[in-house]
């Protein structure tokens, strides 16, 4: 099987799913993938090895400035005559499957030409009955029309009973570790404001920001350049995160159980969506600015507790490559008999479980935590 995997790659977030993706489809011998990236300049990707020799097309993604998004920006840099142009002279009738992740030349692509398409994405969730916060009719017709594909795999924190799958976490170690220091990743913030805001604290912070040209020390704060390695490093080690509202490192923090404090970027609906969806479960604390009040609360905070989620990118790549898309129902409640909530999530989300599946779902978990004890 010839896969075309289309990764959108305006946040880090698509692309640590994608390596956790290719990773797990390099464990099938009957399968070849070959990547293609857009949204973000070429030279601005970074730690691509496992991809090998990936495509670039320019694609179309947005502008954010000082923690909202630049919406004449984002319209200017934009170039839509190139991206129908890089539509059209994408040829993927060679391929069995294009996968996108919100990734929307190979979507379009695949539409055009009626080759089978698949979308595998946190986006795709949005198109589910799930909780949505400040999304307009422009929010909907990007979710519905964006990356348009055949058929769609949403990834969320929990299934509220629609066709959606656990978060893709790119992490192999389950080793948790504490440290005083905070981890701070707010891409989408001026580089100058996040350090002002953390200079106010005795706590130390690690702070990874694409504006960093080398490592350098402010007080309290020391700032990186952005690096997966290092920044996994930092994650498995740090007492909390503080992030803005994506999808794929929260869910690693979850993971991992590191208490998290999230700022969505303004404007930006995913984003808003995610960070209300983590505080209505009691998984986050919120804040719409740099707010220093808020830091200082969070920070004397406890530790939180994990989640644990299943091995979603192993279970996929074997999805694909037996070949019967139609499986998709068992495959969701095989992955979500798998995670494992703080209690206080469950009592919160009881009345999205249906009596039967909660009571199977809730057996499976105390089972699953009776093992832990023993090993």
């Amino acid at each position: 099987m010839k896969i075309l995997y289309g990764v959108q790659g305006t946040g880090n977030g698509h692309i640590s799913r994608a390596r956790a993706m290719a990773e797990a489809f390099a464990d099938h011998d009957d399968i070849e993938v070959q990547f293609l990236f857009s949204g973000r300049p070429e030279n601005a990707f970074f730690d691509m090895e496992i991809f090998g020799d990936y495509l670039y097309r320019k694609g179309l993604t947005f502008i954010s400035h000082a923690g909202k998004v630049d919406l004449v920006k984002t319209v200017k840099s934009n170039d839509l005559w190139q991206f129908i142009k890089d539509v059209k002279a994408l040829d993927v009738r060679h391929f069995d499957l294009v996968i996108s992740d919100f990734e929307p030349v190979t979507a379009h692509a695949a539409k055009r030409q009626r080759v089978p398409s698949l979308s595998i994405s946190h986006q795709s969730a949005f198109l589910c009955d799930v909780p949505k916060h400040g999304q307009g009719l422009v929010d909907r017709f990007i979710m519905c029309h964006f990356a348009p594909t055949e058929m769609k795999v949403g990834l969320h924190w929990y299934h509220f009973n629609q066709p959606i799958l656990p978060p893709i976490i790119d992490l192999k170690c389950d080793k948790t570790e504490r440290s005083k220091t905070i981890l701070t990743y707010l891409p989408f913030e001026r580089l100058e404001d996040v350090v002002d805001t953390l200079r106010h604290f005795s706590e130390p912070f690690v702070c990874f920001h694409p504006d960093c040209p080398s490592p350098t020390q402010r007080d309290n704060v020391e700032i990186r350049p952005l690096s997966k390695s290092e920044f996994h490093r930092a994650l498995l080690s740090c007492a909390g995160v503080i992030a803005n509202g994506g999808f794929e490192l929260p869910s690693e923090a979850l993971f991992l159980g590191k208490k998290l404090l999230l700022k969505p970027l303004s404007g930006q609906f995913e984003q808003q969506s995610n960070v209300a969806t983590l505080d209505m479960m009691g998984l986050a604390s919120t804040m719409d600015t740099l707010d220093k009040k808020a830091i200082s609360t969070w920070l004397a905070q406890r530790e939180s507790n994990r989640v644990i989620f299943p091995d979603v990118a192993t279970a996929l790549a074997d999805w694909v490559a037996q070949g019967d898309l139609s499986t998709l129902d068992q495959l969701r409640d095989a992955l979500w008999s798998q995670v494992t909530y703080p209690e206080h999530v469950t009592d919160l989300m009881s009345d999205f479980w249906p009596s039967q599946r909660r009571k199977r779902a809730l057996f499976s978990m105390r089972l699953s935590s009776e093992v832990n004890i023993k090993t």
